[in-house]
């Protein structure tokens, strides 16, 4: 069993930055790749980011690139996720989620299927 516990989320004005930590117990390995997805009300659940087991590779989805940045501390088993120039179509539930997947390449497209644990999520609002 792999245990995901997430936090930082909280309420923050348009144009502002949080930082959501996602920290990982149990039965990890050190070629996990890590992810992060969000819900908002009524939607989908989506895909956001994601690191490779090494943290060489790192994937975004095209709505947060270059205003979100993932990464990762393998000694502490934490992910991150650096959230800045928000916008109230940031606002959901942010889960982190871990895949076996190991992408050696960069070029893999880590999808919803490809995780296979998830945290709580925390949630995230952005007021306008």
């Amino acid at each position: 069993q792999v245990q995901l516990v997430e936090s930082g989320g909280g309420l923050v004005q348009a144009g502002g930055s949080l930082r959501l930590s996602c920290a990982a117990s149990g039965r990890t390995f050190s070629t996990d790749a890590m992810g992060w997805f969000r819900q908002a009300p009524g939607k989908e659940r989506e895909f956001v980011a994601a690191i490779s087991w090494n943290g060489v590779f790192t994937y975004y989805a095209d709505s947060v690139k270059g205003r979100f940045t993932i990464s990762r501390d393998s000694d502490k088993n934490t992910v991150y996720l650096q959230m800045n120039i928000l916008n109230p179509e940031d606002t959901a539930v942010y889960y982190c989620a871990r895949s076996p997947v190991v992408d050696y390449s960069g070029s893999y497209d880590y999808q919803r299927k490809d995780f296979n644990y998830w945290g709580q999520g925390t949630q995230v609002t952005v007021s306008s």
